[in-house]
């Protein structure tokens, strides 16, 4: 039997703590490490116990989500970030996306879709919902998508491509029959060279400058 996905729960309300962590622990493949009552809290059990994911809410007293994902991007930890967040307006949710979460998700949602959330965020999936990521889509920066892809090698553009997808490490490597190292290696690259932060900018960056057949520019 596989590992259990760690998770460890991120919120200023001891109830919503304590309602994530009942339904959750009566998932298999999911085990609640710890929890955390503030950002600043969640960053401190983030590198002592390593979870696999956080549940991370946004606003909190003190150092509040989106701050806190700026702060493990700089730490470089691994883990992936969800946020589960009551607030739906994009001023609020979009800031968390830039600055690295792997997704959203609203507190009222469905404990199963939230396990299945917490799986396919793990497996290296992005979640996002449609007028967030519209708001993603909008120009940032300076330079032609389509200068900046020229500097992508017609792998790297595959890889882009199923990036936009949804897809992970694992899953572009056996599509395109490479080890899960040199998928890794063309990320890098692809974001070092598009001057993106991570892989919800680069799958967003795709969809924005794609063609009309799905595909990354030339």
């Amino acid at each position: 039997m596989a590992e259990a996905i760690r998770v460890l729960l991120v919120d200023d309300h001891q109830v919503v703590r304590r309602g994530l962590r009942t339904f959750l622990e009566v998932q298999d493949d999911i085990e609640v490490v710890g929890e955390a009552a503030d950002g600043a809290e969640g960053v401190d059990r983030a590198t002592e116990l390593r979870p696999d994911v956080i549940l991370m809410d946004v606003k909190m007293p003190g150092m509040d989500g989106v701050d806190a994902l700026r702060r493990l991007r700089e730490l470089d930890h691994p883990a992936r970030v969800l946020i589960v967040t009551s607030f739906t307006e994009q001023r609020t949710v979009v800031p968390a996306l830039r600055a690295g979460a792997a997704g959203y998700v609203y507190k009222d949602i469905d404990p199963e879709a939230l396990a299945g959330a917490i799986r396919s965020v793990y497996a290296g999936h992005i979640l996002l919902q449609p007028e967030v990521a519209g708001a993603l889509l909008q120009p940032e920066g300076t330079g032609s998508g389509h200068s900046r892809a020229g500097s992508l090698t017609d792998r790297e553009r595959e890889v882009l491509g199923l990036i936009a997808d949804g897809r992970s490490n694992r899953e572009i490597a056996r599509a395109l029959v490479l080890s899960e190292k040199t998928v890794k290696t063309h990320v890098s690259n692809i974001l070092m060279k598009l001057d993106l932060a991570d892989r919800t900018q680069a799958a967003l960056w795709a969809v924005r400058h794609s063609n009309t057949e799905g595909s990354v520019p030339d």
